[in-house]
């Protein structure tokens, strides 16, 4: 089959494959891909940011994100057949969305939204699980509180934004200001024109930070907590519940909480709290996830489409910083509705 796989890591190391259809296991389905899309966690990996952590062994497909139809059940499978339109973030080690087809756990596919096509379902799962654990798992938000959304017209910033006002927070975000009429539709109640406001300057009193950007944004980002606010950075720096999540040795733990160590002491002095997240496969919260696209609570926002044979231009038009708005998505559709 055809496949976009990892060769080497760094910036040049993704290339056009011709690999084997990947062996089919008691507890997998084997989905025929309609669609992927482009997350920036595909460059991390390529460039092999987490390779002490992810042990990949190259060469191996990138991608995270798949919708698509199930062509084979393993004999431990139950509900799901062949046929079935389904849509996944397959866990780490299995990933391999730019590909014809991929082979996956079932614990990690759902039944893709009806309401969705395809190529719309393909731009949802690790955005919205991301979201979801985040804010319901993690936070806990409640009606009333006050979440902050950095970099709100993003494919996480967007769903974030919808999924907290779905819970009842007042949501503030931070956005060019080309995109204030798209993220005011999404549920945002207020708007912080980042090119020429200091957000810190102007908010204050939240619950919750979710920062995509990481820096000294995120430092600021601590100075509009409330005391014991959160916040959460799905860029780093890392600390030692990331290694800890993914079953690494202790001294690496060790490893990461030394990286995070200024951030976790700024925040503390704060009266604040500080968290790395990684998020995690889970087919059951797709499930849940897609009730809420199906009724209209949640919505995908889509910046563009590129046809499969072009995987190598979406990655490089999204990590240009091209994107306007939303996710990119890789089609197999000839003709990439």
């Amino acid at each position: 089959m055809k496949a976009f796989v990892v060769e080497k890591y760094g910036k040049d190391g993704v290339r056009a494959a011709d690999v084997p259809e990947p062996a089919v296991g008691d507890r997998d389905v084997l989905v025929r891909v309609s669609a992927a899309s482009i997350n920036p966690l595909d460059k991390m990996v390529r460039n092999g940011e987490f390779k002490q952590l992810l042990k990949y062994k190259r060469p191996f497909v990138l991608g995270h994100d798949v919708a698509g139809v199930v062509t084979r059940v393993g004999s431990a499978v139950r509900g799901f057949e062949v046929g079935d339109e389904v849509y996944a973030r397959p866990r780490d080690l299995r990933v391999g969305g730019f590909a014809e087809f991929i082979a996956i756990d079932a614990d990690d596919v759902a039944p893709k939204p009806a309401s969705l096509t395809l190529q719309e379902a393909a731009a949802v799962p690790l955005v919205a699980l991301t979201a979801w654990q985040i804010l319901v798992e993690r936070a806990h938000v409640k009606p009333g509180q006050k979440v902050l959304v950095h970099a709100g017209a993003g494919g996480l910033g967007s769903t974030v934004i919808q999924l907290a006002k779905h819970l009842g927070a007042t949501v503030a975000t931070t956005a060019n200001p080309r995109n204030e009429e798209l993220v005011r539709s999404l549920g945002a109640d207020l708007v912080v024109d980042y090119s020429k406001e200091d957000f810190s300057k102007v908010l204050s009193g939240y619950d919750l930070v979710l920062d995509s950007v990481g820096g000294a944004n995120l430092e600021k980002s601590l100075t509009v907590l409330k005391p014991g606010g959160l916040a959460v950075s799905v860029v780093g720096p890392p600390d030692a519940g990331f290694a800890k999540q993914l079953g690494a040795p202790a001294v690496l733990g060790l490893v990461m909480n030394t990286l995070s160590r200024k951030i976790r002491k700024r925040a503390k002095a704060l009266g604040v709290r500080y968290e790395f997240f990684f998020m995690q496969a889970n087919g059951s919260q797709l499930r849940k996830l897609g009730a809420l696209y199906d009724s209209g609570k949640l919505r995908p926002v889509i910046d563009s489409t590129f046809p499969f044979d072009q995987t190598l231009e979406a990655m490089a038009y999204v990590e240009q910083g091209r994107t306007k708005a939303g996710k990119v998505v890789v089609s197999m559709a000839p003709d990439n509705d």
